[in-house]
């Protein structure tokens, strides 16, 4: 008995661990706006508008995500957070929507490399 509690726990722990890589998550890009160039990122580097990076409120700074929009894949790099507005998952710079082919908004899916 106490084995069989055991593996459950050990089962529910790795859920917890590894389901940030696991599962993909979809909903809404946005973009950054390109006044924002320059500005300081939540990882302290500054924002460059030609780079493929992105904002997630909860990947860590560095992983690279893979998003997919209209049949187009890019990988990006975190160095940001957010987006904090309901049904966004995501922010791209506009080098990276515009290689997904949108300047707005856009249903993307997400998920890590």
């Amino acid at each position: 008995m106490v084995v069989s509690k055991l593996s459950a726990a050990v089962a529910a722990l790795a859920l917890l661990v590894f389901a940030d890589v696991a599962t993909a998550e979809s909903g809404i890009a946005s973009v950054y706006p390109q006044s924002y160039k320059g500005r300081r990122t939540a990882s302290g580097q500054a924002l460059n508008p030609a780079a493929m990076t992105c904002a997630h409120r909860r990947h860590p700074f560095g992983s690279n995500l893979r998003v997919t929009a209209r049949g187009k894949s890019i990988t990006c790099r975190v160095t940001d957070r957010g987006p904090f507005v309901r049904g966004r998952v995501i922010d791209l710079t506009p080098v990276a929507a515009r290689a997904l082919g949108f300047s707005g908004l856009a249903h993307v899916s997400v998920e890590r490399m």
